[in-house]
């Protein structure tokens, strides 16, 4: 006897022979099924998908060659660029190993910071100033996956890649314009094959054009992600992942040509993905996320270690929480030494737990003394690109570097958020967009000993 099942959502239209669905019914169990994994695989693959988005735009739009480096300097530079520093330029490039062989990366003394990472965001060796040059300036030497080390490679500090595509990038950290474009200017980078005759790295610019690294939506994402897997390897973690990509149609070797049923389940997965990513990271459930007990600021990086390991289990919604609103992870940004690398601080919601709405207006009162050795800053994001917000102003933030900032006499500053500027508080506003939300992260550089013991505390977003 045929009854209706007792299943949410879907499978609750299919119909019960007896024990067993209806035969004419199991395309409706097979496209959950399918729509299901398709989900999962797309919140467990948004690191990857994320630096193969971004490395085709320095092919393809900024004309980048395998050990070409691109330097994000202006504002609008830095439009594309998911949770960017408005403060900081960024110095960097995508490489495939298996074009360029061992790399070398000719790093030069001063204050930087940087490192290199596989495409799944895990970091494989930092440099500058808390790596092991410690500013100093240095020669690295990155070997891909299962080659051996040089046998004259004395004098580098080795990396050995755990994945045949890798991100190198820095970052300058004084103030010193015509220093920090020195250090750009004497970056190398070039392949180990070249080392005696090495050529100039070439270092290209956005130049102010209008370019994305947020992971492609619908079908797009699917392509990236199989382009990618033709040329890396295959951790032995995730081969139940590919397992489920395996059934999706993406496989190494072969070509991606989904049918029509395939192209709607991937087009609804890749939607209803990123519906649970938002959540993942706009409304943390971890425990131990929020900073202050009384506060809706979190620790937006909840990874314990850059190689996304915890006991017992791999940080597979923690690593999606912090990569689908921000690139990469270095331990530096998770500091535990007073006075060295970043703390990261983010919040999504006003006082009152409701989201940030760009046609308002708000306050941010950063109280005195703000625990940072180097300097701090807020900054204003869009929920949808988790990108500097791209407003009229063309400044996302503001920060102890800004020499106009306005302090209150106690030694606080009163922060102003929203589409117009408060009358007489140019010098502290942050212009937001009618229409769109917004969130805000608060980094200090050399996090000191107030931050750590929790004895100096942020106040929240307030409705002005």
């Amino acid at each position: 006897m045929d009854t209706p099942a007792a299943h949410p959502g879907r499978l609750g239209s299919v119909v019960m022979d007896g024990e067993l669905p209806r035969r004419e019914d199991l395309g409706i169990v097979f496209d959950e099924l399918d729509h299901q994994m398709a989900t999962q695989a797309y919140l467990w693959a948004l690191p990857l998908v994320s630096y193969a988005q971004w490395q085709r735009v320095h092919t393809d739009e900024f004309g980048a060659g395998p050990s070409d480096l691109v330097h994000y300097e202006s504002y609008r530079d830095r439009l594309g660029l998911m949770t960017a520093n408005a403060t900081t330029p960024y110095i960097l490039g995508f490489i495939d190993l298996g074009i360029t062989g061992p790399l070398v990366v000719d790093l030069p003394a001063g204050p930087t910071a940087g490192g290199v990472s596989d495409f799944w965001q895990r970091e494989i060796g930092a440099m500058g100033e808390m790596g092991p040059d410690q500013g100093e300036g240095g020669r690295y030497l990155i070997v891909p996956p299962g080659q051996d080390v040089p046998d004259d490679a004395d004098g580098y500090h080795v990396l050995t890649a755990t994945g045949m595509n890798v991100m190198f990038g820095f970052r300058t950290l004084g103030t010193d314009a015509a220093q920090a474009q020195r250090l750009v200017d004497a970056v190398g980078l070039y392949p180990y094959a070249h080392r005696d005759a090495p050529p100039p790295t070439k270092v290209l610019s956005p130049a102010g054009r209008t370019w994305s690294g947020v992971q492609p939506k619908g079908l797009e994402y699917w392509e990236r992600l199989h382009e990618i897997y033709q040329s890396e390897i295959v951790d032995e973690r995730d081969r139940f992942f590919l397992a489920m990509l395996r059934q999706l149609g993406i496989e190494q070797d072969k070509l991606f040509t989904p049918d029509e049923r395939m192209t709607r389940i991937l087009t609804e997965a890749a939607a209803a993905g990123e519906l649970m990513a938002q959540a993942n990271a706009f409304a943390k459930r971890f425990p131990g996320s929020r900073y202050w007990l009384d506060r809706q600021w979190d620790l937006v990086l909840m990874l314990d270690r850059s190689d996304q390991r915890a006991a017992g289990y791999d940080q597979l919604l923690e690593r999606t929480a912090w990569f689908y609103e921000a690139v990469s992870f270095s331990a530096a940004m998770k500091s535990r030494t007073p006075g060295r690398g970043q703390a990261y601080l983010g919040t999504y919601t006003d006082v009152d737990g409701r989201w940030l709405d760009g046609a308002r207006r708000y306050t941010l009162r950063v109280p005195a003394d703000p625990p940072a050795k180097l300097f701090w800053s807020a900054t204003v994001y869009s929920a949808d690109t988790r990108c500097l917000i791209d407003n009229p102003q063309e400044r996302g933030d503001r920060g102890s570097r800004d020499p106009e900032l306005e302090y209150n006499e106690d030694g606080s500053v009163d922060l102003h958020f929203g589409p117009e500027a408060p009358a007489g508080r140019e010098s502290n506003w942050v212009q937001t967009v009618p229409g769109r939300h917004w969130f805000c992260y608060f980094r200090l550089y050399g996090p000191l000993e107030p931050y750590f013991d929790r004895s100096w505390k942020l106040d929240d977003i307030r409705p002005a």
